[in-house]
């Protein structure tokens, strides 16, 4: 190598470096294509992270009667779908907190649900073993099942769509399938895992997933071939929540050893930890924020904690809820957080 390439070299080293730092210091969190910060979601521009500022509680939607155990946001920035124990899915405005539509289960005990990228489709199961799916476009009153797809053997803990065809379930049978929605076959079985599987988390691409399991590992899969092709390891119990990261190249795990972490698809190894020694609770639920510079989880001691996600630095805590935040979420363009909890509400955060 000439001395000229050698120093060309050693200065675009050097200009990485600087800006890594560069981003390291800037906590901003940003939408690339919009530059919207979260609050502008309500028209309020006056919750800064950099001065140590956080969301506030923006809407509070209340209807279900039960605790609730899931919730999932649609492909548009103002819709998502919740479950609860009442036997409900409850579609909903988080903007005016009207409720758009009510969906009437067979079984009460649900632990999941997902809203399909169409925006046409909802799903949800439970401890019956099943995946149902709702069509939102039908006519009928209340609507009814329009697909049930049955084939695992312990509970279903969650779902989520790739398309309106295709959805992907894990069970505590310790295995995910991928199934044909119009057809109501299994198409694929994923099974390396030796405990229940808790959560999936799909990329964006949606060629490649991730699963955390009770066996305190979690696993990359490729979809298209039905193998693993990573297995994480470091935490300490069971892993309940998985997500990735926006860019599909690394994702972030919530567990009841009181840590979140967040692990490198490409280098496979831990990359950070998400931990305190004021925090001593489970994990229930994992998401990034729409640029991935934080990272939320909610915990049992019913408080949803915001994380830097490069430091691993405690931002701030979300707290007005009364009882175990079971899940949480991210809109579609990152501008507004909503938290569900067995307190039977939902809260959007902006």
């Amino acid at each position: 190598m000439s001395k000229a390439k050698a120093e060309q070299l050693t200065k675009e080293i050097k200009a990485l470096k600087d800006q890594i730092k560069q981003s390291k210091a800037d906590p901003h969190d940003v939408n690339d294509d919009s530059g919207t910060s979260l609050a502008t979601y309500f028209g309020d521009n006056s919750v800064d992270l950099t001065n140590a500022d956080k969301p506030r509680t923006r809407r509070t939607l209340k209807g279900h009667l039960a605790k609730i155990y899931a919730l999932h946001w649609s492909a548009n920035e103002f819709h998502l779908v919740s479950a609860s124990q009442d036997g409900k899915l409850l579609v909903w405005d988080a903007l005016t907190t009207n409720k758009t539509h009510a969906v009437p289960l067979r079984s009460s005990w649900v632990m999941t649900c997902a809203y399909a990228p169409s925006n046409n489709f909802v799903a949800c199961g439970g401890l019956d073993n099943i995946c149902s799916i709702y069509n939102l476009q039908s006519t009928e009153l209340p609507i009814r099942v329009c697909r049930e797809l049955n084939a695992h053997t312990g509970y279903l803990s969650c779902c989520r769509f790739i398309d309106d065809k295709e959805i992907l379930t894990s069970s505590g049978d310790m295995t995910c399938i991928l199934w044909d929605i119009e057809a109501g076959i299994k198409v694929k079985e994923f099974a390396e895992h030796d405990g229940d599987v808790m959560s999936i988390s799909l990329d964006k691409d949606k060629k490649h997933f991730v699963s955390g399991a009770c066996d305190g590992t979690a696993k990359l899969w490729d979809i298209g071939s039905g193998k693993v092709s990573n297995s994480f390891a470091g935490h300490e119990s069971d892993i309940n929540a998985v997500a990735f990261f926006p860019s599909g190249q690394a994702f972030a795990t919530g567990s009841d050893d009181s840590s979140c972490r967040l692990f490198d698809c490409r280098a496979s190894r831990q990359l950070q930890v998400y931990s305190s020694e004021n925090i001593q609770c489970g994990i229930t639920s994992v998401a990034f924020s729409v640029s991935g510079r934080y990272l939320f989880a909610g915990y049992d001691d019913y408080s949803c904690q915001g994380w830097d996600t490069l430091s691993g630095t405690k931002l701030f805590a979300l707290e007005g809820h009364d009882n175990r935040v079971s899940c949480l979420g991210i809109n579609c363009t990152g501008t507004a957080l909503c938290t569900g909890s067995w307190d039977s509400l939902l809260k959007i955060w902006a």
